[in-house]
């Protein structure tokens, strides 16, 4: 699973939720910060922070509460293993 926190870096950017997530259910995902306008604007997102989860653009221009990136995150990971291993 990936993570992507969309913000330019200000304060509400930096402090997602994402990691307090992950460790409230006990799952793993890397976590990447995206700060170039450039990639911010290619998913069409005009206000941030934004959190998009394995592509997926869940929330734009407000911090999730935890709780709720949990329900996301959570999804995302059986979405994950119900897909199986991918094939060559």
């Amino acid at each position: 699973m990936k993570i992507q926190v969309l913000g330019t870096g200000c304060a509400r950017c930096k402090n997602a939720n994402a990691e307090a997530a992950l460790q409230e259910q006990g799952l793993e995902a890397e976590i990447e910060k995206v700060t170039a306008i450039e990639e911010i604007m290619a998913y069409q997102v005009f206000a941030t922070p934004a959190l998009v989860i394995d592509g997926s653009i869940k929330s734009a221009g407000r911090v999730p509460i935890s709780a709720e990136i949990a329900v996301w995150v959570t999804a995302a990971a059986k979405q994950n293993t119900d897909a199986g291993p991918a094939h060559p």
